[in-house]
């Protein structure tokens, strides 16, 4: 996949979380929906004002369940009627009540290790690589006490010079042009 070239968009740095989550709800107001908000640890106000979307990890979690639930009794069945049948004390090959614990364990493991897969691929990781990170200032701030909001350039609304007027009547530390 060939680089992409231009600008990302722009990076406003902010002081407190207070002063992100007011121009992220303005930002909306604006227009803007192509925006993003980055934090040293999380800020709820600002999910809430970027309009954030339920996330798919419980449906995955849901169908990883369903999977090994249905691995498991189906391996079961399997091995107790075909591949290995015996005959004990004159039970039916297929007796399903021994199978639901193995199932049930299986349920879980399932479930959780497609929770744990899904969220990481659902959030979009590994990634190595993002434009922000040629942002003056973001490497060190955006983990330990600034506040970030970058308008995407994608956005229908995006002008660079217009976009940047508006970022600058907030109390910004600074705004900068990230590129790609």
């Amino acid at each position: 996949m060939p680089p992409r070239e231009g600008i990302y968009g722009l990076l406003a740095e902010f002081n407190t979380p207070s002063e992100l989550v007011h121009a992220t709800e303005q930002a909306r107001k604006a227009g803007y929906r192509r925006m993003e908000c980055y934090t040293p640890y999380p800020v709820e106000e600002a999910a809430v004002a970027l309009h954030f979307h339920k996330t798919r990890v419980p449906l995955v979690c849901l169908l990883g369940g369903l999977m090994g639930v249905t691995t498991a009794f189906l391996m079961e069945t399997w091995i107790a009627v075909w591949a290995y049948p015996l005959n004990i004390a004159g039970r039916p090959l297929f007796s399903w009540p021994a199978f639901i614990i193995p199932a049930y364990e299986w349920t879980i493991l399932f479930s959780g290790l497609s929770a744990a897969f899904g969220m990481i691929m659902l959030n979009g990781m590994p990634q190595l690589y993002h434009p922000v990170f040629n942002a003056p200032n973001f490497r060190n701030g955006a983990t330990t006490d600034k506040f970030f909001l970058c308008l995407e350039a994608m956005d229908p609304k995006f002008s660079v010079t217009e976009t940047r007027a508006f970022l600058e009547q907030f109390p910004a530390v600074s705004v900068v042009e990230v590129d790609h």
